[in-house]
């Protein structure tokens, strides 16, 4: 009996090792993401993320995975998404001046009045409308991401 238990009280210790040893834990990242340019120093920037194909276009924010709001100093906003598992993701930006939480329209033609930005896209138009597929980047280490905003 004796050496029953002590081989099963070796084997517990070994499998306890081990497993201490390669934890079974998802990892996860962080996203900071930085955004420079701004016309002005008004209101806030409004960060979403999203995880999704079809995804964005999302000019009412009903579909992100996460959003966030940051202050602007000097013309400069960041933000960073915590505990972010691995994936592909993509993010959309609004320099929201009046900070109302949407994408105000200028009168009469259906184009943002306000700043807005999209993980690598440059320009934005009726030949470069955005989309998940090409927005996208992959995060499977700690990232920074520089995204442009384009005022039309």
């Amino acid at each position: 009996m004796k050496k029953i238990i002590k081989k099963f009280g070796i084997l517990s210790l070994l499998i306890g090792i081990f497993s201490f040893a390669s934890p079974n834990q998802e990892v996860s990242y962080s996203l900071t993401i930085n955004v420079e340019s701004l016309k002005n120093s008004k209101g806030v920037v409004q960060y979403a993320l999203y995880n999704r194909d079809g995804s964005i276009p999302d000019e009412k924010y009903e579909r992100y995975f996460r959003k966030g709001i940051a202050e602007i100093k000097n013309n400069k906003s960041t933000l960073t998404f915590n505990d972010l598992p691995a994936g592909k993701y993509a993010i959309s930006i609004l320099h929201d001046e009046n900070e109302n939480g949407k994408i105000d329209k200028k009168f009469l033609v259906p184009m943002p009045s306000e700043g807005v930005g999209i993980s690598n896209y440059e320009s934005i138009g009726l030949f470069n409308r955005p989309n998940f597929s090409k927005a996208s980047f992959r995060i499977d280490i700690n990232l920074t991401k520089l995204v442009s905003i384009i005022y039309l």
